[in-house]
């Protein structure tokens, strides 16, 4: 079952018509990213970002980005890596960048936006190959916020995390 979007919000696919400028997420990095670097990784395909907007004005409240991405099977869980193929890498969809605008903070956007990320991933796995989800958060705040949803760190990495495809298969069952 997809994710639905609060009724006022709507995902899109990143365009050059989105209202990018006033967007604060509180994280420098994460709204330079948005407003510099977004459109150019859309058009070079090296990610794909999805924009959270307001229905009524099109405004950009909150953003994810998706693109192709390898796990090296000696970095995972012994239990986890032992159920995969022997591969020296194994393909996986990284979750690169997801947002917030601080002025929309308490309606659970970023919990929003995290399971549409998932729902879609899970969707593509189905025809491009894709073992996990994998994220790299920020800081200490940001694992904590993917570890409420069952992401699992890798042992050698306290801000990289992964949610195996067959979790994300069962949450949307």
């Amino acid at each position: 079952m997809k994710p639905e979007a609060p009724i006022a919000y709507g995902i899109e696919r990143l365009a050059s018509h989105h209202d990018r400028a006033a967007f604060v997420s509180g994280v420098a990095a994460l709204d330079r990213y948005l407003k510099e670097q977004a459109g150019q990784d859309a058009r070079r395909h090296v990610a794909a970002p999805f924009v959270l907007v307001r229905r009524d004005s099109g405004v950009v409240v909150g953003f994810y980005t998706l693109s192709a991405t390898a796990i090296r099977l000696a970095g995972l869980p012994p239990a986890l890596a032992n159920q995969l193929p022997k591969y020296p890498l194994v393909p996986a969809t990284l979750l690169g960048r997801l947002a917030v605008d601080h002025r929309e903070g308490g309606k659970r956007l970023g919990e929003f936006l995290l399971l549409d990320a998932l729902h879609r991933s899970h969707e593509l796995s189905l025809q491009i190959a894709s073992a996990a989800v994998v994220v790299e958060a920020l800081d200490n705040r940001a694992s904590a916020f993917y570890r409420r949803y069952e992401f699992v760190q890798f042992p050698a990495s306290p801000h990289r995390l992964f949610l195996p495809m067959k979790t994300i298969r069962e949450l949307f069952a």
